[in-house]
């Protein structure tokens, strides 16, 4: 059934018809993979300068934030991890058990959670620090079979713990009863109530966005005093999805250089081959309504009704920043541990207000890898139209430059993203852009720097905009021109040079 539509009708679909439909989503045990910890240093690099090293750790749908100059990401089965570079991770903890330093007495002082949800194990949370100075972390837990979930928050006066339960504010999954809203809950209209990211606006007003398959994504305005939802909100506004369409892991991120809030979201399905990728919408609101470049409101996301996981009614639905890609070497090219992501979503996104730089940070798997993953961070940019868009390669340190037309011109591995949601991986071409400003190759067209580094390239007669970047790229061990950009129908590319020099 995986990314298929089966003709039921909404009242046709019972708790024990869902047992392999919610066993893909975010609740899947698909996601409790052994942490991995990899350190390597790249070696052969064209460039004189010292190569950058990383340090790689496994926490599954990474929510980030900041305290005192150091990266956190948790996630998924208690897991977490800090960087004070986003490069070079240090895995803190992982494992929903007695002893996990996040919460030492989780089975115990979580009960509650656990005996509503029917599971052993927590998923994606979010934490945010509230004006008392003290951290907020909102947990959640599902049954994996259904959307029977409980949300609820506890609180630490450190980011590392350990954190106290205060209780539970929202559930899902009661089937035949009657539901946060009072009438009687319908998993095809109420949410489930997992995947929550909890933000403050420009204002400081505080909002928590959340929501996974089932009814959709919802937001709910909350109160930065306790941290809990002001009352008699329900399951709060509906912001997209619907109908089990495969659309999950909201997260929120206002920047100040648009004044927009972007929403990302993850479609398709979290494993190997579940096709997930990350998409993007905006708002002048935090609450909405949220439209893509396309001009598409989101609240028209959802699949048709009486179907399950209807891929083909969402597609059309939000940019489509990043998917399975997969940078093959060329020629000469070293091989390294390069760009070639599986499954790559659930990602948060943090804004550095001293540098005016964006960063998407999220979990991916890889290709022959199985369902293994780890967290990678890409530096992202607003490109002309005032949408992000990310770099093509993990983020090692660097910062955008001006750059000469010469610097450009040359033969480029290729992606298109395309606005699908499949298993298959988009594989690179290779392609030349040529210093006339012509686009040949596996494809045609033009291309110009604009300014410093501003990109338009028009291909097969589309245009795209982004920018160009100088990166390293460690799957060929080098430094090399790259560019991303992305179209009025929500199509990214990107490119990375071949055989450049520094």
């Amino acid at each position: 059934m995986r990314g298929g539509s089966i003709n039921l009708t909404p009242k046709a679909i019972a708790p024990t018809l869902l047992l392999s439909i919610f066993l893909l989503t975010s609740c899947s045990n698909n996601s409790a993979v052994s942490p991995i910890a990899t350190a390597f240093t790249d070696a052969g690099a064209a460039s004189s300068d010292k190569p950058p090293s990383f340090h790689n750790v496994s926490v599954h749908d990474p929510s980030v934030i900041k305290v005192n100059g150091t990266f956190y990401v948790f996630g998924s089965h208690l897991a977490s991890a800090k960087s004070d570079d986003l490069i070079n991770w240090t895995q803190l903890s992982s494992g929903v058990h007695d002893g996990n330093k996040l919460m030492p007495n989780v089975k115990e002082e979580l009960k509650a959670t656990f005996e509503w949800a029917q599971s052993d194990t927590l998923w994606a949370p979010d934490v945010v620090q509230l004006d008392d100075g003290k951290f907020y972390m909102y947990y959640d837990a599902c049954k994996g079979d259904s959307p029977r979930s409980a949300l609820g928050i506890a609180v630490a006066d450190q980011i590392e713990g350990p954190y106290k339960d205060l209780g539970i504010f929202l559930k899902s999954g009661m089937w035949g009863e009657p539901s946060e809203d009072g009438s009687i809950y319908d998993a095809t209209v109420h949410p489930n109530t997992v995947d929550p990211h909890t933000f403050f606006d420009k204002d400081r007003n505080l909002w928590m966005v959340y929501g996974s398959y089932s009814g959709g994504i919802y937001m709910l305005k909350m109160d930065p005093k306790t941290g809990f939802p002001y009352p008699n909100q329900g399951y709060g506004k509906k912001l997209l999805g619907g109908n089990h369409s495969r659309i999950e892991g909201p997260y929120i991120l206002y920047s100040p250089e648009t004044d927009y809030y972007y929403l990302f979201l993850s479609f398709g399905g979290l494993d190997v081959s579940g096709g997930y990728n990350i998409r993007v919408a905006r708002s002048k609101k935090p609450d909405g309504p949220y439209y893509d470049t396309a001009g598409n409101n989101m609240l028209d996301a959802f699949g048709k009704p009486g179907t399950l996981f209807d891929d083909q009614s969402i597609e059309p639905f939000g940019a489509k920043l990043m998917g399975n890609i997969n940078f093959e070497n060329v020629g000469d090219e070293l091989p390294g541990l390069g760009t070639a992501y599986v499954s790559p979503g659930h990602n948060s996104a943090y804004y550095d207000g001293k540098t005016s730089r964006h960063f998407l940070i999220f979990h991916t798997r890889f290709p022959s890898r199985g369902e293994s993953h780890e967290v990678r961070t890409h530096q992202m940019f607003i490109n002309s139209e005032g949408w992000p868009v990310v770099a093509p390669h993990r983020y090692a340190g660097e910062s955008i430059g001006k750059y000469a037309k010469k610097e450009i011109v040359g033969e480029y591995k290729f992606v298109n993203h395309g606005n699908d949601i499949s298993a298959d991986v988009k594989e690179s071409i290779v392609i030349q852009l040529s210093k006339d400003g012509s686009i040949s190759g596996n494809v045609s067209g033009k291309w110009r720097l604009h300014g410093d580094h501003t990109a338009e390239l028009i291909i097969d007669g589309v245009t795209y905009k982004g920018v160009f970047l100088h990166q390293w790229d460690n799957g060929t061990l080098r430094h090399v021109m790259t560019f991303t950009a992305l179209s009025k129908d929500g199509v990214a590319i990107w490119g990375s040079r071949i055989n450049d020099e520094k």
